[in-house]
């Protein structure tokens, strides 16, 4: 069932490694713009409106890997020279972003970032310079005025503008130092204030604790536009008390330059776009949402998240809001999001001792985290079930996992088809589904019953499918109707044309 994957591609997907080189070819997001366009994968476009057309637009383009980036100027109503840019994450720019060559498809691009990522496993901690670009232009005090970019209604029933959600938040543990860096939504409440949701158990809800047992405020600064390759880190798991500005300094070869923010001191790019820096306000709980969230429905109305008061914002001439809006699943966000933790999947089973991984896939559909999926060559009775309960419940799949489907080598996972096709004749629902009860869910669960989201019970079940050919009388299973690798290509090579 797995289809053909040449040359650089084969190597990188049967796990071996490569001496692909890597480099990450931008500094900044201007830096990234450009590449884009030499890439030819950039449009431009004028006078569409934050209150309605930007979002349009982000729809369009998010649901398809071929469609370009998009960069919007001349927003009516907002900041001369600002704008606005979408979809950075598809066709060949995705490979560009993670310092790869373009012709690599999304298989061998996983596999490639997972050897850099976990080959390397080198951290560079930021340098400290005196200036940059951000600080350009600074408000502060009753000069305040967020209203002046061209924040977007991203989604027709959105509660209100929501900044990013390109956008990363920089936290300090009280206690050690260390420097967080996560990526939650911010939504934009007047000319001084925004709300944010960060969930429970992310690290920026840790430091908060940590701040309210000693009666402080959590300083934070919330970075709009800084370049794509931390952005993508601050939205990755990494372990607790590792910076992501040390990840993405290892993956760069060389340490990120940050500015010290002139309120809190906290570490922020010295070349990003926008960056606004303040306080959390526990005091003040606001209406936060709704807003069209990663699982493609909205969060529900009602809900309260903390308020930040706004105490700067610094911002380049002609800044960029970076736009990255979740929409209905599968998405731009859902195809980065599965790139980026499909091979943490891998490694945590491997660490976990289960032997036999061939591939994993965080499916686009499911948001990177409700469908998992395993390929595995069988060695022994309940190989297939160790797999599957281990990849729910292991760091990269615990948080929001619904269904894990466990396959045999043969099956392609990243492919819907094939995988369903296999849970579909390989599986007996009586005696192949395993559940799971007490997994952690999320607020955004749209299955979640209210009662329990408001109790904060956030708790789902997960379904274990052991889509593997049945141990015990596999020599006997029926083949599966198609042709060898050989037959395929050679097929491919003489009549390839007709699926031009």
């Amino acid at each position: 069932m797995v289809g053909e994957i040449a040359g650089a591609e084969a190597r990188l997907a049967s796990g071996k490694g490569s001496n692909l080189k890597h480099q990450i070819p931008y500094e900044d997001l201007r830096d990234w713009i450009t590449e884009a366009e030499r890439l030819g994968e950039l449009r431009h476009i004028n006078g569409a409106s934050w209150q309605e057309e930007i979002g349009m637009a982000a729809e369009l383009v998010s649901h398809d890997d071929g469609a370009p980036s998009v960069l919007f100027g001349k927003v009516p109503g907002a900041l001369k020279g600002s704008r606005v840019l979408v979809n950075i994450f598809g066709g060949r720019r995705k490979n560009m972003t993670l310092g790869f060559p373009t012709d690599l498809g999304k298989v061998a691009l996983s596999n490639a970032f997972a050897d850099i990522y976990h080959g390397n496993e080198k951290l560079i901690a930021p340098r400290t310079v005196e200036d940059g670009p951000i600080f350009e232009n600074v408000m502060r005090g009753n000069d305040i005025n967020l209203e002046i970019f061209p924040t977007p209604h991203w989604h027709e029933n959105d509660g209100g503008r929501y900044i990013g959600t390109g956008c990363y938040h920089i936290t300090r543990d009280p206690e050690t130092g260390s420097i967080n860096l996560g990526s939650y939504r911010v939504m934009l409440k007047d000319k001084k204030t925004v709300a944010h949701n960060v969930l429970p158990g992310r690290h920026a809800n840790l430091h908060l604790k940590k701040y309210l047992a000693r009666g402080e405020r959590m300083p934070v600064a919330i970075v709009v536009g800084g370049d794509p390759l931390t952005f993508i880190m601050g939205g990755c798991d990494i372990p607790e008390g590792v910076s992501e500005y040390d990840v993405a300094g290892g993956l760069r070869g060389k340490p990120i330059d940050v500015v010290s923010a002139k309120v809190t001191g906290l570490p922020i790019p010295a070349n990003a776009e926008i960056v606004i820096e303040g306080y959390v306000d526990m005091d003040r709980m606001e209406p936060e949402g709704p807003f069209g969230d990663w699982t493609g429905t909205y969060t529900e109305k009602g809900r309260v998240n903390p308020i930040i008061d706004v105490a700067a914002v610094y911002y380049r001439n002609d800044p960029i809001l970076l736009g990255f809006a979740p929409q209905r699943l599968p998405d731009e966000y859902s195809r980065y999001r599965a790139i980026v933790r499909s091979p943490f999947l891998k490694k945590d089973l491997e660490a976990a001792g289960v032997p036999g991984v061939t591939a994993t896939w965080c499916h686009e559909v499911g948001g990177s985290r409700m469908l998992l999926a395993v390929a595995i060559e069988q060695r022994y009775v309940g190989h297939a079930r160790q797999a599957g309960h281990v990849a729910s419940m292991c760091r990269t799949g615990v948080d929001a996992n619904r269904w894990v489907i466990v396959t045999d080598s043969d099956v392609d996972v990243t492919n819907l088809d094939e995988l369903i096709y296999a849970a579909l004749t390989r599986a007996d629902p009586a005696e192949d589904f395993d559940l799971i009860r007490g997994g952690k869910a999320q607020k955004s669960d749209p299955r979640l019953p209210p009662w329990e989201r408001e109790v904060g019970n956030l708790v789902n079940s997960r379904m274990i499918i052991d889509a593997c050919i049945p141990f015990h009388w596999r020599d006997d299973f029926p083949e599966v109707n198609q042709p060898s690798a050989d037959t395929l290509k050679r097929a491919r090579e003489k009549f390839g044309y007709l699926l031009d």
